[in-house]
């Protein structure tokens, strides 16, 4: 599906326009959004803007890492955003020029559709341009990462020491480990959007993707810190079951070395005693047994209470 945007000189909002009406000279500027584009619609990218061969086959190579390329007359971004349920990273790739901004994704995108929403209703973006489109997409970018970094956090402040702790814990990591692969790259990106010498950024909108930056470092040090936290509560977690198993280890070295003499007592002589009232019980046999069994419930029960098989 394509959606076409494009505003007038005098600051009116077109919606869906055919491209033809694009070079018009009424046109101020036009933005292009190519979501999950059927194989006719994508070629548009070569036989209508004549993009980079090299630009073009980025936009099918998933999944690659943010990046910026310089072309003559426009500049191409390779974007990730975050998927919500799966925190994987989608591919959202953007074409910048002087008058146009073209957005190009497989799958729908929910930071396009909060931007598309708000050049709709704030007519103060009209006169801001394709550059400040490209920050409004950013920074919802941007913003979409906070939701999973802050209930990650409420995780790790809620987690309790259980026998799931570790389960927990790993599973915590692994989140903020496909995080941190989503986030680190963008970081990286617009320190490099933000240093580029090649890259035209008005000085009015220059603060905007400074903000961005801003949010993306505030991320990755929250994404460390948890990491970090995480260690502590699995090195913590590993050393107290240490120290368990030593306790363990201690009292049941003890318990042997008080019954190692009475067994070896026992296997000299073999408890053949000529006068054991036990051997001419008739249910002396099943009534050992039966001690046997109760005995080592108890015992097993015991250790049982004591946390031991935790």
């Amino acid at each position: 599906m394509i959606r076409i945007f494009a505003v007038t000189i005098d600051l009116k909002l077109i919606s869906d326009i055919p491209l033809n009406r694009l070079s018009d000279s009424d046109i101020k500027w036009f933005w292009m959004d190519f979501d999950s584009p059927t194989e006719e619609e994508a070629m548009l990218l070569k036989t209508h803007f004549s993009f980079h061969p090299l630009a073009i086959e980025d936009c099918f190579h998933f999944l690659q890492r943010p990046k910026l390329d310089y072309y003559d007359g426009y500049d191409f971004f390779v974007l990730n955003t975050l998927n919500q349920s799966l925190l994987t990273s989608e591919e959202v790739d953007v074409f910048v020029g002087h008058n146009f901004i073209v957005t190009f994704h497989q799958s729908p995108s929910v930071e396009i559709e909060m931007v598309q929403k708000r050049l709709i209703e704030d007519k103060n973006v009209l006169n801001k341009g394709a550059m400040y489109i490209f920050y409004l997409i950013m920074d919802k970018i941007a913003d979409e990462f906070f939701p999973n970094v802050y209930q990650i956090e409420d995780e790790l402040n809620e987690i309790e020491a259980n026998q799931n702790l570790i389960e927990e814990v790993y599973e915590i990591r692994s989140k903020l480990l496909k995080l941190r692969r989503t986030i680190l790259p963008m970081r990286e990106l617009l320190y490099r959007i933000l240093n580029s010498e090649r890259l035209i950024i008005p000085k009015e909108e220059r603060v905007y993707f400074m903000d961005i930056h801003d949010h993306l470092l505030k991320l990755s040090e929250m994404i460390e810190s948890n990491r970090e936290m995480t260690a502590d509560i699995r090195d913590s977690y590993i050393s107290l079951n240490s120290n368990r198993l030593n306790t363990i280890m201690k009292t049941l070295t003890v318990l042997t070395s008080i019954f190692i003499p009475l067994t070896f007592i026992a296997s000299i002589y073999g408890m053949n005693f000529e006068y054991m009232p036990e051997l001419t019980w008739r249910f002396g046999y099943f009534g050992v047994l039966g001690v046997m069994f109760v005995v080592g419930f108890s015992m097993l029960m015991g250790l049982w209470l004591k946390g031991w098989f935790k």
